[in-house]
């Protein structure tokens, strides 16, 4: 009897002990890694922006997960979340359908008449990097009169350019490889790269606090950063 009773004690508290799992707002660009470096947590990929307004009007998330630091910034300032930090940074490209029927080669080529351009929406940090490219390059007005499509993340772009039915659009450089056999990639000029960090942090409202500072922990360590650079994404500096 004793020793029943001491397995059932054992056994509570094996399962109160077991970490539980967590909800993770993550942008899109991060769907593929993210489930690699843990897939036992629950997760909700979109555009960084969307994630989080969503936040802000209480939704129940424990990590965000943004595509810039700025998202993540406003919401520590709000006191809505842990102060955030870089967790990864990545590039932008512009890519087209493999056939290339418009013949670009060139992001200059993209000022050309009947070219037909997709991008996400300006509050979207794709977006938003897309803009800064853009005026860097001096082009923005004659790009910007050949975009056909605004979108609410990134991959929404990319499955447009792989299914053919847009000329070229702006993406991450790790999205383009994921679909590296239906894409060509073109390079952003270097002086025109914007220099993308995604951060990370503790949503204030968490339910799950210590187990949501592990799942950050675990996308800071070795192995975490590893598979982010597996996916393409770059060092963290």
């Amino acid at each position: 009897m004793i020793r029943a009773v001491a397995a059932a004690v054992l056994t509570a508290v094996a399962s109160t002990g077991s970490a539980p799992q967590i909800t993770v707002f993550a942008g899109a660009s991060l769907t593929d890694v993210f489930p690699k470096i843990d897939r036992h947590q629950r997760y909700s990929f979109a555009g960084s922006n969307t994630l989080a307004a969503q936040i802000q009007q209480g939704a129940p998330a424990d990590v965000f997960a943004s595509a810039n630091m700025a998202l993540p910034q406003q919401l520590y300032d709000k006191k809505l979340c842990s102060k955030p930090v870089v967790f990864t940074r990545n590039k932008l490209v512009v890519i087209v359908p493999t056939k290339n029927s418009a013949k670009i080669r060139t992001i200059s080529d993209l000022t050309r008449k009947g070219v037909k351009i997709i991008v996400a929406q300006p509050g979207v940090p794709v977006g938003s990097y897309t803009v800064q490219v853009l005026q860097a390059l001096h082009l923005y007005d004659q790009v910007m009169a050949n975009v056909v499509s605004k979108e609410n993340d990134v991959r929404e772009v990319l499955a447009k350019i792989v299914l053919d039915e847009v000329d070229a659009g702006f993406v991450y450089s790790t999205d383009a490889k994921a679909v590296a056999g239906d894409v060509k990639k073109i390079a952003i000029p270097k002086k025109a790269e914007p220099g993308i960090q995604y951060g990370i942090c503790v949503v204030s409202t968490s339910s799950h606090p210590v187990a949501a500072r592990g799942f950050v922990k675990k996308v800071l360590s070795k192995k975490g950063q590893a598979k982010l650079r597996a996916f393409g994404f770059l060092p963290r500096k």
